[in-house]
Formats: C-alpha cells, sequence, structure tokens
C-alpha cells in the first residue's frame, strides 16, 4: 500500500474501532432538483464559468438539515460533545491514489453557485495531487456520491471525529406513488451514517427528512 492508501485504512479503521455507527435510509424524487439544473445550467455556466451539478445543491440542502438538527453537525471531544456553529461539508473526491475529502469551508454562508465553484477548485486540485493539509484538515460534516460510480445504495463509514455522513447513490426510474397513481420518477437512495452514542435514531431520521424535503422543493434552497 502506498503512504495514502494506509493513511486511509488507518482511519477508517479508527472510526470503526472507535464510532458506535449505525445507518438509516430514506429515498428522495430527484424530479425537481434536476428541472431545477436543467434550466439553470447553462446561464450558471455562462455568468460563473462553472457547470452547476447535484453536489452543491446537496451541500445546500444538508446545512438547512443540519441548521434544525445541531446534533448532526456536532462532535465528541472526551465527555463532551462540541456543537459547531459553522458548517464545514468534506467532499469525497475519488484519485487514482486513493479516496480524498476536501473540505467545503463555511458552507453556510456561501450561494450555491460559491459552493460549485469551490467543489470545482477543490476537485482540480485533488485530480492534480495538490491539495494542501489545510484543504483535508477539519470538516463538520461528509457528503460522498456513490452514484457517480452507479451505487444503488450503501452504507458510508464515519469520517471521525465528525458524527454523520451523507451517502448519495445512483439516480434510477423507478415506480412510486404520487397522489394515489403510480408514476415513473427519478428516485435516489440516501443513507445518514452517524454516531449513535450522540445521535439518536429520531434526530438521524428526522435530518433525513428535512433534506428530503428541500431537495424535493429546491426553490427553498
Amino acid at each position: 500500500m502506498n503512504r495514502m492508501r494506509k493513511r486511509i485504512a488507518e482511519r477508517l479503521k479508527e472510526s470503526q474501532n472507535t464510532a458506535a455507527t449505525l445507518t438509516t435510509f430514506n429515498e428522495v424524487d430527484m424530479s425537481a432538483v434536476m428541472e431545477l439544473r436543467s434550466k439553470f445550467k447553462d446561464e450558471v455556466l455562462e455568468k460563473h464559468n462553472v457547470k452547476l451539478g447535484f453536489m452543491s445543491l446537496f451541500v445546500t440542502a444538508s446545512v438547512r438539515a443540519l441548521k434544525q438538527i445541531p446534533v448532526v453537525n456536532a462532535r465528541i471531544e472526551g465527555d463532551n460533545i462540541v456543537y459547531n456553529d459553522f458548517v464545514d461539508v468534506s467532499v469525497a473526491v475519488a484519485t487514482p491514489k486513493g479516496l480524498v475529502t476536501p473540505i467545503v469551508r463555511n458552507a453556510d454562508k456561501m450561494s450555491i453557485v460559491e459552493i460549485e465553484k469551490e467543489i470545482a477548485n477543490l476537485g482540480a486540485k485533488a485530480r492534480d495531487n495538490k491539495l494542501a493539509l489545510e484543504d483535508l484538515s477539519g470538516g463538520t460534516f461528509t457528503i460522498s456520491n456513490g452514484g457517480v460510480f452507479g451505487s444503488m445504495m450503501g452504507t458510508p463509514i464515519l469520517n471521525m471525529p465528525q458524527s454523520a455522513i451523507l451517502g448519495m447513490h445512483a439516480i434510477k426510474k423507478r415506480a412510486v406513488v404520487v397522489n394515489d397513481k403510480i408514476e415513473i420518477r427519478p428516485m435516489m437512495y440516501l443513507a445518514l451514517s452517524y454516531d449513535h452514542r450522540i445521535i439518536d435514531g429520531r434526530e438521524a431520521t428526522t435530518f433525513l427528512v428535512h433534506l428530503k424535503n428541500s431537495l424535493e422543493n429546491p426553490s427553498r434552497l
């Protein structure tokens, strides 16, 4: 194993050995998000020179949900629960050498376009192996998108000392019931792994419901 792979292995094993990890699931109808992206992607590209993707919308929706359920954005230090009054989102990026999680800092103070620009910048630095230590240190919440590789569902491992990680998955057309009628909708499974030492099932489930509601009504973002 190279140095990065060894470090990844150490951190993942540390997470498994330390946290009381549990995963809860929900699903989101991506119709409205896909429509919004289709409507504004050309305008965003022309005005801001950045491609509008789904990750910036998920970061923004996660920020809203974290504000509602702040313990999901907290961490354990000794016998204390530390509540962060800021949201630094670690975004998982696959590189030839392994998975890295550069941080979108103060995401709670950024617009969707600003978040998208920062994600693009961090992604480019990751691919070029130019991430600095400060790009990777810290973070209060992580989002991982296995859907870009075709994953239907998974249980992500916590990025310690963070207490929760959101897993995005592939968008697939499925038959769902809408107003008592069966319709075909683009659906995505969401997975929230969390540290049960400080986050209860009610809080984890409520977080995902807030996230789902924001994504299915993206005009609120």
